[in-house]
Formats: C-alpha cells, structure tokens, sequence
C-alpha cells in the first residue's frame, strides 16, 4: 500500500467507517469452541477501530493488533484504555510486513483478503494454533461492496488455502451480520503440523 491507500483508509476512519461490535463469526466460533481457545497470544491482521482485538483481549488473551490506518488505531487505544485493556497497537503496512514465525496461539484475519499474507499467518502460529478467518466471497460483486474480485475469495478458496491445517468449523454463503447479508466464507482451524 502506498501512502494514498493510508490517506484513503484514515479519511474513511474520520467519516465513521467500521463497526463497533465484535465480528459475528468470530463470537459464534467462542459460543461454541471456546474450550479449544484458551487464552494466549494472539494477532489481529487489519484490526481497524480494534473491535475483534477489544474482544480477544476482554477474555485474557495478550493481543497484538496492526492497521495501516493511524486514525482507526488512535480510536482502538482510546476505547481500550475507557475498557482497561491492554492491546499492542501497531500502524504497519501490510503489504510489506514480516510476520514473526511461530509466535501466536490464535491469528484473527477477518473483512481482509491479501492472498499473500496467508502464508505469513499460518507461519505466524505455533503448533497446535488456531486461526479465525472471514472474509467476502466472489458473490459479493453482485450484492454490493466490496466488487474488486482481487479482494473477493472463490468458492471454496480459503477451504483450499488451509488444506494442511485440521478445519473446525467452515462456512460459505450469504450471512447477516447487523443489519446487512453479505456473501462470506469463515473458516476455524488448527494448525497441525
């Protein structure tokens, strides 16, 4: 990403772009596996205001969160220290990161689709983690935003793409979240080898 894109995403976080509760699918998969994800170190990949790490860090977990956006970031530390949390916030370009080999117990990549970072994430995770993934589906082009197919994952894509991990729980197709349906594929999974 270039310094536009940085420019771009803050403007957005300035008029109000992101939402403030939890991701669905990430509350859904702690409803129901939260015996398999005992708190431990965790990343969270284009956190945004910081709802998903606000959530992982409110059930014990020491969570390291990276945006672009240094706006979004500012609004994530302002609503951890009103909750008493502590959350690494970190402004970075995710296109040219370096993720740390085998440091997290859970990786959390959810509304963000860069093919390349993927084997970065799994690396990212020590034997016997999890990673928490959701994004769009193709679909989505027809239903509204986003419609770049390059931010948009093919039938069965993220399946494929985690095809060396144990999948816990998967789902794709058309799903509500608030008061939007959006086509998204989720997949939880552990990494086994």
């Amino acid at each position: 990403m270039s310094n536009d894109d940085r420019a771009r995403w803050d403007r957005r976080y300035v008029l109000g772009h992101g939402a403030d509760a939890p991701s669905g699918f990430l509350t859904e998969v702690f409803q129901s596996e939260s015996s398999r994800l005992p708190a431990g170190r965790a990343l969270d990949i284009a956190t945004g205001k910081g709802r998903n790490a606000l959530f992982l860090a409110e059930r014990g977990f020491d969570v390291d969160a990276i945006d672009i956006s240094s706006v979004a970031l500012e609004e994530a530390r302002l609503r951890a220290e009103q909750k008493g949390l502590s959350v690494s916030w970190q402004q970075a370009d995710l296109e040219q990161i370096e993720l740390p080999v085998a440091r997290y117990d859970l990786v959390l990549n959810l509304n963000y689709l860069q093919r390349s970072l993927i084997p970065q994430l799994k690396a990212a995770l020590k034997l016997g983690g999890h990673v928490i993934f959701e994004t769009y589906l193709i679909d989505q082009k027809e239903a509204g935003h986003p419609k770049n197919p390059a931010y948009l994952l093919a039938h069965n894509e993220l399946l494929e793409n985690f095809r060396d991990f144990r999948v816990l729980r998967y789902r794709e197709g058309k799903f509500c979240e608030g008061s939007e349906a959006s086509f998204r594929a989720g997949i939880f999974a552990q990494r086994v080898s």
